[in-house]
């Protein structure tokens, strides 16, 4: 078997082991292991059954991963995205009133999309055009989105008919939760506790079990059916014409998401070559891509690379024996379906708050001495919380930059594939 996995990984060539390799796997998969909790809470908000999108969740993570790590040997593994799931459940189903059928659709037709442009290397193209201050702001910005949602999850933050939004009552038990699970949350990830977050999500449910205020369902059991999800995804629906821009907006977050995941984590991981390319970048464009198509033929939101396999490179993985791993783990979670139906609302939120503090750091790579690249950050990332839309924080982010580098008179810093997609959204407004 060793000798087989060397053939496969070239465990040798990378400097790494066996040993070092599983060690990897395990330590991304305790890092990243709060989705199989928090997808299954967001999506369920949509209508679909918690247990089927756990099963989903699971598959999909562990297929992604397998394939990324398989073919592209590359220690990066993948599972249903934070913040497009939200813009799933949140924006396209709960604020435009599209089925969970048709958005499901519209991530296998993004998906779809992607394989093509993966194929064709215009996703490169797109990529490398795209300037650092946008792809920082997107990120940040789709961070402080999942803020909002963590907050108002745990009551903290309420609707008010005055100032749209105000405190919410922390003499609530729910909300008081929430905080601890946050607190604890950033006390183990300073002490740099592999795992902080699911031991954060795991602690708040068992005291909400132990309180009385969640019922005690098990934890062990047989995988749930997939049934009600699986193959559910309303392709033709998705083709309705308001659904364009919600295709688009899956494919550009998951355009800047991934690809700057699998750069990011590469980076950290010594991999990128002498130009600060990604070796074998053409297989985990399609590794990535092919992920989301399965993802929605499973009935989860998008999936995508996970920055949380940095946690596995600082431990040595080097190979995509590392990514193996934590599909298997993946296939053994299928099991803890019990567990995952106990876990609440507010005992995700501290999960999705200290997510959107990773996220938001990226602001501080923005370069704030240039008000042609900081204005369009600053957009970008402000309004997606306050509009509730990643589209509208990326479409305002895109013509904002468009705009500033045309009227200061520095039209020969505009890439073309950023004024396309500015005049694009344009068209969108004003036709929608």
């Amino acid at each position: 078997m060793p000798t087989f996995l060397e053939r496969q990984f070239a465990l040798a060539a990378h400097g790494t082991t066996l040993r070092t390799e599983l060690l990897a796997g395990l330590t991304t998969f305790l890092t990243m292991a709060y989705i199989l909790f928090v997808n299954p809470e967001i999506l369920s908000t949509t209508g679909m059954p918690k247990s089927a999108v756990f099963v989903a969740t699971c598959l999909a993570a562990a297929i992604g991963s397998f394939i990324m790590g398989w073919w592209a040997n590359l220690p990066i593994a993948l599972a249903p995205g934070m913040g497009l799931n939200a813009y799933f459940a949140f924006v396209v189903v709960g604020t435009l009133g599209f089925t969970w059928q048709q958005a499901l659709g519209a991530v296998f037709i993004s998906g779809v999309l992607f394989i093509l442009v993966s194929l064709f290397r215009v996703r490169e193209w797109v990529i490398n055009a795209i300037p650092k201050s946008l792809k920082y702001a997107i990120s940040a910005g789709i961070g402080l989105f999942l803020a909002i949602i963590g907050l108002k999850n745990a009551g903290i933050v309420v609707a008010h008919p005055a100032t749209l939004v105000t405190l919410g009552d922390l003499h609530q038990t729910p909300a008081l939760l929430a905080c601890l699970g946050f607190v604890l949350i950033l006390a183990l990830e300073a002490r740099r506790v592999k795992g902080a977050i699911l031991i954060g999500i795991l602690a708040i449910t068992f005291l909400s079990v132990g309180l009385g205020l969640t019922p005690f369902q098990g934890v062990v059991a047989a995988p749930p059916s997939l049934t009600p999800t699986f193959l559910a995804m309303d392709i033709a629906g998705a083709l309705h014409v308001g659904l364009v821009s919600v295709v688009m907006t899956f494919f550009l977050v998951e355009l800047f998401d991934a690809s700057g995941t699998l750069i990011g984590v590469a980076h950290r991981a010594g991999l990128l070559d002498a130009e600060g390319k990604l070796p074998r970048m053409g297989r985990a464009l399609l590794a990535d891509s092919s992920a989301i198509v399965v993802g929605a033929t499973l009935g989860t939101s998008s999936t995508t690379a996970y920055i949380e396999s940095a946690a596995g490179t600082a431990v040595g993985g080097r190979t995509g024996l590392t990514a193996v791993v934590v599909a298997v783990l993946f296939l053994l979670a299928l099991f803890f379906s019990p567990l995952a139906a106990m876990v609440p609302a507010y005992a995700t939120a501290p999960a999705l708050l200290y997510v959107a503090i990773l996220m938001s750091r990226g602001l501080a790579e923005v370069d704030w001495h240039d008000l042609t690249e900081a204005a369009p950050a600053a957009v970008t990332a402000i309004t997606m919380p306050f509009t509730f839309s990643i589209a509208h924080g990326i479409a305002f982010g895109f013509i904002t930059y468009a705009a500033l580098k045309i009227l200061s008179g520095r039209i020969k810093e505009l890439p073309i594939a950023v004024a396309v997609i500015a005049a694009l959204f344009l068209v969108k407004f004003a036709l929608w």
